[in-house]
């Protein structure tokens, strides 16, 4: 209020007459100015609206609403971020736990599939194995001939020559380290009815003792039969010939499967 009664109390003190001009009365218009007092308005100021005085308390009483508005913001938004990084939390750990589900369940098919190559595997070779014994069972008594050897006795005697000899020796030597083999021993004799077959049957026994005392053959590897005078097939003219001679027939008969 001072400055504003200053400011306008300069002016007039300008227009004041000095002592060498004759004093004139004011016009009433500024009399009246000058006696009535100085109004005031709350609204009236500096732009016509805000007063460029007004107290603290003033101002604080206007502010004091926005800040309180300006608070309450502040918390909605800390409450809001609170909220967000709470989801976001809860979902990174829900995003954690499938995921590691995901893994588990991976591992788990990853080890079947292992296990179930591991099966297939294992079920190919037992079909394998099993083939192949189902092989060598059926060709357990396949025999083919190897050799074969005719030892001739001289008048229906068993007794054996050093021909004869030098025969079941090289036949002998043949069946050394070997396995899976058979002789098949037939002996044959001119002589006709139970003469013949006395006859081959001696002669068989010769030729076999010789074997299993001389060389050692096993006795299971022999099999012998006394045939007398039956005719037996020729092989290489594919038909019945007569007995002439007494003689014994020794076939070397080996199973490839055995022998190995």
């Amino acid at each position: 209020m001072l400055v504003l009664a200053s400011a306008i109390a300069i002016p007039a003190f300008a227009q004041a007459p000095t002592a060498e001009e004759p004093l004139s009365a004011p016009p009433a218009a500024v009399q009246q100015q000058q006696s009535a007092p100085l109004a005031k308005d709350a609204n009236e100021g500096f732009w016509g609206r805000v007063n460029p005085f007004a107290r603290k308390k003033w101002v604080n009483k206007r502010v004091d609403p926005l800040k309180d508005r300006l608070s309450e913001l502040d918390e909605v938004n800390a409450k809001n971020a609170r909220d967000i990084q709470d989801v976001d939390g809860r979902a990174q750990a829900g995003i954690k736990n499938a995921q590691a589900a995901a893994d588990g369940a991976n591992q788990t098919a990853t080890a079947a599939g292992d296990q179930a190559q591991k099966a297939g595997l294992v079920a190919q070779s037992a079909a394998g194995h099993v083939d192949q014994l189902n092989a060598t069972v059926d060709g357990l008594d396949q025999y083919h001939q190897v050799n074969a050897v005719e030892v001739k006795f001289r008048g229906g005697q068993p007794m054996i020559s050093a021909v004869a000899r030098k025969q079941l020796d090289d036949l002998a030597a043949s069946l050394t380290g070997h396995q899976g083999y058979v002789l098949e021993i037939e002996g044959h004799s001119p002589l006709a009815g139970g003469a013949g077959i006395q006859s081959s049957d001696r002669l068989t026994e010769a030729v076999m003792r010789y074997l299993v005392t001389e060389h050692q053959i096993p006795v299971y590897r022999l099999h012998s039969v006394a045939l007398g005078n039956a005719r037996v097939a020729d092989q290489e003219e594919a038909k019945l010939t007569k007995i002439k001679i007494s003689s014994v027939q020794i076939r070397l008969m080996e199973n490839s499967l055995a022998a190995r």
